[in-house]
């Protein structure tokens, strides 16, 4: 059974609210050259589609730190500048109008610096995400561990970081600690959960193509999330950003986090399957990706089992001896010849979704 979530304080992210009990928010980070404008607004209009709630963007250079301002403008969901090392970017992209940033203060350099982005964030009114993660951890602390990478090690890395924005005045914070090992990233989020309120953004990093990636993620982000930890999350796939999204909404609905879009149940064929459950499951899927409201279809082998394992589905389809039986909430509503299946099933998904 699912914990109740942990109470943490809430931070606006332009319009978006996380921590405070607000539903947790599923991010994406754009994989164009920032300083493209056209093409990473065009990767952002294709996220917001997808249900992308807040998009983040590199910036590695004074060109892709100067080309937000225009990629604000032009997009709307809330937009996070992705900041290392220079503190001058920081200070374009608050200017610029972002929503938030994201730094590791230990990588910034000196003091003034700091300062500089925390005076600039406080003068635009955006919060700070301190990001830390195994591949930066600070030479002192994997000292003190033996060389070794360590959940302990990094918690202390980023209460280290928190301080250094806390004696600053400044407490509108977001945590994200992130490791490749999945053990690890779960007993880190456990770690800073009990020693911190704010909100925390869920990740494993560096996760892998997608057909690898999505497994680790699922496995690392639902445990974390199951235990009531976490506010928002971004699943970083090497592959396209839409597939990030798509599948941080399967984690959430999974876990009955989230009621968004269509969840596709189907059955894992056998014996008995005499249509192409796998090709109309995927058709399905494809072909519903635009529907928002919450809808769970399930797709049937055969007629033996199909309504009645699928009781709990919206609308169905049990497909077998050249048919089709149609159904809605367990009850069989159409039958059909099996060249016409998809179609009977997709004009009651959209008669659904419109009600």
């Amino acid at each position: 059974m699912q914990k109740s979530r942990n109470n943490t304080r809430k931070i606006k992210i332009g319009k978006i609210e996380i921590g405070g009990g607000n539903p947790i928010a599923v991010q994406s980070m754009t994989k164009t050259n920032t300083a493209d404008i056209d093409a990473t607004v065009r990767q952002i209009h294709d996220l917001e589609k997808a249900g992308c709630q807040i998009v983040r963007c590199a910036v590695p250079d004074k060109e892709a730190a100067e080309a937000l301002k225009e990629i604000k403008k032009q997009t709307n969901i809330p937009l996070v500048a992705d900041i290392h090392f220079n503190h001058h970017y920081a200070l374009i992209a608050a200017e610029a109008g972002v929503d938030k940033l994201r730094i590791n203060p230990g990588n910034i350099g000196d003091h003034d610096k700091i300062k500089a982005i925390v005076d600039a964030a406080k003068a635009h009114g955006i919060p700070i995400r301190v990001g830390v993660n195994s591949g930066s951890l600070e030479k002192e602390i994997r000292k003190k561990y033996q060389g070794h990478v360590t959940a302990e090690g990094l918690v202390k890395s980023a209460l280290n970081n928190i301080k250094i924005l806390e004696d600053l005045g400044f407490n509108d914070i977001v945590i994200s600690i992130k490791a490749t090992s999945v053990p690890m990233t779960i007993k880190t989020y456990q770690l800073i959960s009990k020693k911190v309120d704010y909100p925390l953004h869920v990740g494993i990093t560096e996760a892998g193509i997608p057909k690898i990636g999505i497994v680790r993620s699922a496995a690392g982000i639902g445990a974390i999330l199951a235990e009531g930890i976490g506010d928002t999350i971004r699943v970083s796939l090497t592959g396209d950003p839409l597939e990030e999204v798509r599948v941080g909404y399967e984690i959430l609905k999974s876990l009955e986090l989230t009621y968004h879009g269509v969840t596709i149940i189907s059955c894992p064929t056998c014996g008995r399957a005499d249509i192409d459950v796998v090709k109309i499951a995927q058709e399905i899927e494809e072909k519903t990706r635009q529907i928002n409201q919450p809808l769970m279809v399930a797709i049937m082998g055969c007629e033996v089992n199909g309504p009645g394992e699928a009781a709990d589905a919206d609308v169905g389809m049990a497909g077998g001896r050249g048919v089709g039986l149609i159904f809605r909430e367990g009850q069989v509503v159409r039958k059909v010849p099996e060249g016409e299946m998809v179609e009977a099933l997709l004009d009651e998904i959209e008669s659904m979704a419109i009600k």
